[in-house]
């Protein structure tokens, strides 16, 4: 069958995979949104389906006061005697931590921190022991991969930390995962910066702690040197068999605006890329070592069917599942049902490294069109649909009520840019509609009056990417409302896809 990449679409970046059964679970970071951590779930690799969230309480994760791309960094997902595993980093704090669960479905523990520093950690299990591992620096003050037992108990170290790995010599190794394949132990890992020069690399030893011998060939995965490809920044992956005695890699990828376009806004996506062992027991990975936008494969039967979900309403979305809050929300500013969202404004803008009354709902692909109705009661504020990146680089189509009466207001942030670029009077405000439509390199907004639609103007995307804005997130589209006293109505919203 052929599929297309990326299998997870938008802001969903440094995926990793365990499986369990004849089920594949998948997690990636979050970094200031809350809940934290995305959990997935599939049968066959490509159809992927949201059933929860690792951190979904305040008191599992630190989230206050966090700058964007602050906050939850990559996170590793392992299964072990029955009981899964789910350790990152809050890169805010400094902690790596660990939380794990006996139902998937369920609530997970109470964070357990381990006395280990750097990012990016992994769990690997092996005769009853632990072993966790990091990139950052040892109890020597050695870089590099960084290895020490735990008590998985306790969080305990059984052993110092010691540097077993210094990678290939590219810059900011991360993502470390380590495998036992065959009788031997194979450690993966990501350099180059999850930029354009991502990549992944690998090496393999007789020993869990090493030596460990590199590929030869490395990098095993990028597509650093493909000017004008569409996919860039592939790296940070995690490895998986299928049962069928093939193995796959998931790992992160974006796709920039425009063939010479170098900008990407919709995030770090998720990507699938087969893998093939030779004889001689090192790896190789997707066509001739590059990720590709589609894969043939005999590995999946023809009688799966890749599903992609083209429309998005409050009626066919979860608010706990599909919408994300920046940082701890306040619970009592929401009132969420299938078809309305009642946002309550507080004097917190969406400048603020805090948490305005804000919901987003990620950005998954370059051509859609954002379209919602708002009822705006109570004192002077505003609220609308913000198309948001960070506190600094946002785009908000709103209505506001002053003391001169209510307007629509196109607002545009870039930086330290803020300017309202047009504004048009309202007679009265019982029920407005917004509209946006969006395409690779630019936004579209407008007012919608009846049959009419006023144009409010237009912006670039190219300045809520990565680029420009910095970080590692991606757009998320927000219903928001600012002002103490004001109540804001969301109906009949719709996000769909071309």
């Amino acid at each position: 069958m052929k599929y297309k990449n990326p299998v997870v679409k938008g802001f969903y970046p440094d995926p990793s995979v365990c499986k369990v059964g004849d089920t594949y679970y998948l997690v990636c970071s979050s970094f200031q949104y809350f809940p934290g951590v995305p959990l997935f779930e599939s049968r066959d690799l490509i159809n992927w389906t949201q059933i929860g969230h690792c951190l979904t309480r305040e008191s599992q994760v630190q989230l206050r006061r966090v700058n964007s791309s602050g906050g939850v960094f990559a996170p590793t997902i392992r299964h072990h005697d029955g009981r899964f595993y789910m350790t990152t980093t809050n890169d805010t704090t400094h902690q790596n931590f660990y939380v794990w669960t006996d139902d998937i479905r369920g609530e997970w523990s109470e964070p357990i921190f381990v006395d280990q520093g750097g990012i990016d950690p992994d769990l690997y299990f092996e005769n009853g022991r632990a072993f966790f591992m990091s990139n950052g620096m040892d109890d020597e003050g050695s870089s590099g991969v960084v290895q020490c037992e735990l008590d998985i108990e306790t969080g305990a170290k059984r052993s110092p930390s010691r540097t077993i790995w210094q990678g290939t010599g590219g810059r900011y190794l991360e993502s470390p995962h380590m495998y036992k394949i065959d009788g031997r132990y194979y450690l993966m890992a990501a350099e180059g910066g999850t930029e354009y020069g991502h990549m992944v690399v690998y090496a393999r030893g007789d020993s869990l702690h090493g030596p460990f011998e590199s590929y030869s060939a490395n990098p095993v995965l990028t597509n650093r040197d493909l000017g004008g490809y569409e996919l860039q920044g592939v790296g940070h992956g995690d490895l998986v068999e299928d049962g069928n005695g093939h193995w796959w890699m998931l790992h992160l990828g974006f796709r920039q605006i425009g063939r010479w376009l170098t900008y990407h806004h919709l995030g770090r996506e998720v990507f699938l890329t087969p893998v093939t062992f030779g004889e001689d027991g090192w790896f190789t990975a997707g066509h001739d070592g590059i990720t590709l936008t589609s894969f043939n494969t005999d590995r999946i039967p023809d009688t799966v069917v890749q599903q992609e979900k083209k429309v998005y309403t409050f009626g066919n979305t979860d608010w706990n599942l599909d919408w994300s809050y920046l940082r701890h929300p306040a619970a009592e500013n929401y009132t969420l049902s299938v078809d309305r969202a009642v946002l309550r404004g507080t004097d917190v803008t969406l400048d603020a490294a805090s948490s305005p009354t804000f919901i987003g709902l990620r950005q998954k692909d370059f051509d859609a069109t954002i379209a919602c109705e708002i009822e705006l009661s109570g004192g002077e504020g505003e609220a609308g649909l913000t198309l948001y990146m960070d506190e600094n680089h946002h785009y908000d189509l709103a209505l506001r009520r002053g003391s001169a009466g209510c307007e629509a207001i196109l607002r545009l942030n870039v930086g330290d840019i803020k300017s309202v670029e047009r504004r048009v009077a309202l007679n009265e405000t019982r029920t407005t509609k917004l509209r946006i439509r969006s395409g690779h390199e630019r936004y579209h907004f407008f007012l919608v009056q009846g049959d009419r639609e006023i144009a409010m103007g237009t912006a670039q995307t190219r300045y809520l990417s990565s680029e420009v804005a910095g970080g590692f997130t991606g757009v998320l589209i927000g219903l928001y409302a600012v002002g103490e006293g004001t109540e804001s109505a969301f109906v009949e919203f719709e996000c769909a896809y071309a």
